[in-house]
């Protein structure tokens, strides 16, 4: 339980990758005043939380009526895992997202759009927690998804509010490094997806952790 507890919780909050957006949220919000920048840090969080409980909820009876099945959907969610880790190993995807919020004005609410979707809730993540849902065999495990995403939430909410604190201590090449820490250890879990879709499958024999 604790196994699945932390790789849920990592997982999810390596996607969803707060301090990643911070350069995103920063120019969106550049005009802003503090009470309206905290205002929009707190409902992106809240509505990136309630999408991702929404389709860990809905998202693998979805799946079922569209004739997916869970091994051909472990391999796929593992796949798109590994460019996103790519992507954040060079420390370009987040960068390039910033740079073109920085070219336009920011829309009178920006906090549903693009911050808590799809920069907070993008597919990675939505299609991770399917991924954990379809493997939380009993309402422990069920809990511990729902909480793993709560957490994350709450995570995303606290690094918005120190935005401004965490980007003049880290700076761009600290947030950079940060990235490709996460990247890395998200391309693990994600060839473990990978490596679990195929066992599901039959391809291979199941993997032993020793």
């Amino acid at each position: 339980m604790l196994d699945f507890a932390t790789t849920a919780f990592i997982s999810i909050l390596f996607l969803v990758d707060p301090p990643g957006t911070v350069p995103a949220f920063m120019a969106l919000t550049a005009h802003y005043t503090p009470q309206r920048r905290k205002k929009t840090a707190l409902i992106a969080c809240i509505t990136a939380t309630l999408t991702l409980m929404g389709f860990a909820a809905i998202g693998n009876i979805l799946f079922r009526h569209l004739g997916l099945t869970l091994p051909a959907f472990q391999i796929a969610g593992g796949l798109i895992l590994f460019v996103v880790a790519l992507d954040m190993i060079r420390a370009d995807h987040k960068e390039e997202k910033s740079e073109e919020m920085k070219d336009a004005q920011p829309a009178s609410d920006v906090a549903i759009t693009p911050l808590a979707i799809p920069f907070l809730a993008g597919p990675a993540a939505l299609s991770t927690v399917t991924v954990l849902m379809s493997q939380a065999d009993d309402i422990a495990r069920v809990s511990v998804v729902f909480g793993a995403i709560a957490l994350t939430g709450l995570v995303s909410y606290v690094t918005f509010r120190l935005a401004d604190p965490i980007q003049r201590r880290l700076g761009t090449t600290g947030i950079h490094v940060l990235g490709r820490i996460l990247g890395l250890v998200l391309a693990g879990i994600a060839v473990q997806f990978v490596l679990n879709g195929l066992s599901a499958a039959g391809l291979i024999k199941p993997v032993v952790v020793a």
